[in-house]
């Protein structure tokens, strides 16, 4: 029979989270309380996590009307610890990469191959889960509630997110590489799928070579092209590829 861990028999959490608490002050390392999922949510065990330049940009904004304390990050990979009711989409132990834009599959938009937005569940810059706007966690010292950032929340053991932002991944994928899934090998591979629409055959120039550079790169690859150039002033990503390319690895 299937393991199903429900939020009914599921139980808050203790774990520790890097807190922000002010914008571009060092995070700190708290113990929160991370409470059971929600309908439509899955609590998920944090397997590893990366740092996107999103998360560095959100850290530093004062401007923004960000709340504090909230937790970070949003690249990441993990296991399905339990899940709330009426998920069907994936089950305890699941891997799972959460992503900051939902995929609820139903409305025009998720239908529609040429937009990723979903009307369902739109895109927000808000501290809360998509679907009522509340948050999972709480110092365990006080109580007090620490914030979603962007339906993800990554930097902590134990996180919450709704089903519409978690997709099911192999088991196999290194982890270092399947939390970069979650945002910046997307968005290159989706710039040449999508966007660029790169033509098999053509020759395609890519700016930065980071995480999100090479897999515009990969991505044109993917799409045909014949010729790809790499630009970047950091003379060691030159090493990496070239030793990459040695191995056989695209």
């Amino acid at each position: 029979m299937e393991q199903r861990n429900t939020a009914t028999s599921a139980r808050p959490i203790r774990c520790k989270a890097a807190v922000s608490k002010a914008a571009g002050q060092p995070l700190e390392m708290e113990e929160v309380e991370v409470a059971p999922p929600r309908a439509h949510e899955v609590r998920v065990k944090i397997l590893c996590t990366s740092l996107c330049h999103t998360d560095l940009t959100f850290w530093r904004m004062k401007g923004f009307p960000a709340m504090y304390p909230s937790i970070l990050g949003h690249e990441a990979v993990g296991v399905v610890e339990s899940v709330g009711d009426h998920v069907e989409e994936v089950a305890v132990g699941d891997t799972v990469v959460p992503v900051f834009l939902a995929q609820c599959g139903d409305c025009d938009d998720c239908l529609s191959a040429r937009s990723n937005i979903c009307s369902t569940l739109p895109p927000a810059a808000g501290t809360g889960m998509p679907r009522d706007g509340t948050t999972r966690f709480s110092l365990a010292a006080t109580g007090e509630p620490v914030h979603n950032f962007i339906a993800v929340s990554s930097f902590v053991e134990y996180t919450v997110v709704d089903v519409a932002h978690v997709v099911k991944v192999g088991g196999a994928l290194p982890l270092e590489k399947a939390c970069l899934l979650s945002c910046g090998v997307s968005t290159g591979v989706g710039a040449a799928w999508k966007v660029a629409a790169v033509e098999a055959g053509s020759t395609v120039a890519v700016f930065g070579l980071g995480t999100v550079g090479l897999a515009v790169a990969q991505g044109s690859k993917m799409r045909g092209a014949k010729r790809i150039i790499g630009v970047d002033l950091n003379p060691d990503k030159f090493v990496i590829e070239a030793g990459d390319y040695r191995q056989g690895r695209p």
